[in-house]
């Protein structure tokens, strides 16, 4: 991922040939770290203050406690790093059971080698019940302290070394994007308008990490979905769900093999808070990706996917909200958005030879390149592009924004940009 200063030139961005796989996500992983770190450190001296104010405030008992849980204390840091990369800092709830886990895991293992070579001829069963006994006595403290830490402090931290603070905002002051991981069979996608091209599965899984990485980068925070392994197009994401502020509305897709999807969408929702969910119902039928917000306007595309019964229902479900419908042929592309998208001043662009009636636009810029045709506003000053228009992107940037550019060639081979690998919820 790349990215170019308001004005500049945007020249074709490829991904460094000594990057390994995943270093896109620098960031990330230093919040990760520096989260299981304060958690684990603030632990360790909650736990040994507490046995120097429990000894009498006795002065050896300092060094007598600070050297016994040193080791559970480096062995639990370790292990909270890897659970925060793997999401442990994204809510409360799998905060506290990585905090837990690393603790009770950082006080077994840690007691073990330290008791290893005192244990002479005691049975080995004898020292696994003294160890899991532990956790109930002197372990009991620091493993507590780590959990309770990891589910206050650490997303906290997690939060404010990434650039973002989730932790309380109400709706409309979150920054969070929902994605969803490619599926097993992701080469078996729907194909309407383009013939099949074989997709390299194991690049195009770099290319959603690389993705994401960039959203991260960027202040939003990455929520996945519950993975859909045999749902081939699973990860575009956006066709599942509109969001208009607090309104979330759950599609009805218009392909069939693709209506299993919206479950897990659903599920992670929910799960945000503080939306409200309508969602069209068959026969009508509606892909996310037909749907393009400009202000109170919002343009719908009758393609394939989306038919009439389902511009309907969701003008009658945004009318108490003050936005109106207006329906967009589309005979030329699979979605609306795959033709045009729009710059946070309100101006569409779009790929002109996908685009049925231009002037139902207010105004219309075209792009040089067909993948020109979709960006991501990120922020008022920010738009996320595909790097592979990167004729496309210099005009944006000229135009005065900061272009952020990601490689998503393989999701390209199937109809897919970049707004269909994510739901940005504001």
């Amino acid at each position: 991922m790349t990215s170019s200063d308001a004005g500049a030139p945007v020249p074709a961005q490829h991904p460094s040939p000594n990057r390994r796989p995943g270093a896109d996500r620098p960031r990330s992983t230093a919040a990760s770290v520096l989260s299981a770190l304060s958690v684990v450190f603030g632990a360790y001296l909650v736990t040994v203050l507490g046995y120097f104010i429990s000894s009498g405030q006795q002065a050896q008992a300092i060094a007598q406690f600070g050297g016994f849980f040193a080791l559970p204390a480096l062995i639990a840091f370790v292990l909270l790093s890897v659970f925060n990369l793997l999401g442990a800092t994204r809510a409360w709830l799998p905060a506290l059971a990585g905090g837990l886990g690393a603790g009770v895991l950082g006080a077994l293992l840690g007691s073990a080698v330290l008791i290893s070579g005192t244990a002479g001829n005691v049975f080995a069963s004898d020292v696994v019940i003294y160890l899991f006994s532990s956790l109930f006595s002197f372990n009991l403290l620091f493993v507590l302290s780590i959990a309770v830490a990891s589910a206050l402090l650490g997303p906290r931290v997690y939060d404010a070394v990434i650039g973002f603070r989730t932790i309380g905002r109400r709706v409309g002051e979150r920054h969070v994007a929902l994605v969803r991981i490619p599926a097993s069979n992701l080469a078996d996608g729907e194909l309407t308008h383009i013939d099949r091209i074989p997709v390299n599965i194991e690049l195009a899984d770099q290319q959603w990490d690389n993705y994401c990485a960039a959203l991260d980068a960027e202040g939003w925070e990455t929520i996945e979905v519950p993975a859909a392994p045999e749902m081939a197009d699973s990860v575009f994401i956006e066709d599942t769900v509109v969001m208009f502020g607090e309104l979330a509305v759950i599609t009805s897709p218009g392909a069939e093999s693709r209506r299993g999807e919206i479950d897990g969408t659903e599920q992670a929702v929910r799960e945000l808070g503080g939306l409200v969910i309508e969602r069209i119902t068959a026969p009508g039928t509606l892909d996310g990706g037909d749907v393009l917000k400009v202000g109170k306007t919002v343009y719908v595309g009758r393609s394939l996917r989306t038919n009439a019964e389902g511009i309907r229902q969701l003008r009658v479900l945004l009318a108490p909200h003050g936005y109106t419908v207006v329906a967009v042929p589309m005979t030329k592309a699979l979605h609306l958005k795959t033709a045009v998208t729009a710059l946070p001043d309100g101006t569409v662009i779009g790929w002109a030879p996908f685009v049925d009636n231009p002037e139902i636009f207010d105004r219309f810029l075209p792009m040089p390149e067909e993948a020109g045709a979709a960006l991501i506003v990120l922020s008022a000053d920010t738009v996320l592009m595909s790097a592979s228009a990167p004729r496309s992107a210099a005009l944006i940037a000229d135009l005065g924004y900061r272009v952020v550019t990601v490689d998503i060639s393989e999701f390209e081979k199937l109809e897919g940009c970049v707004t269909c690998l994510s739901v940005r919820v504001r």
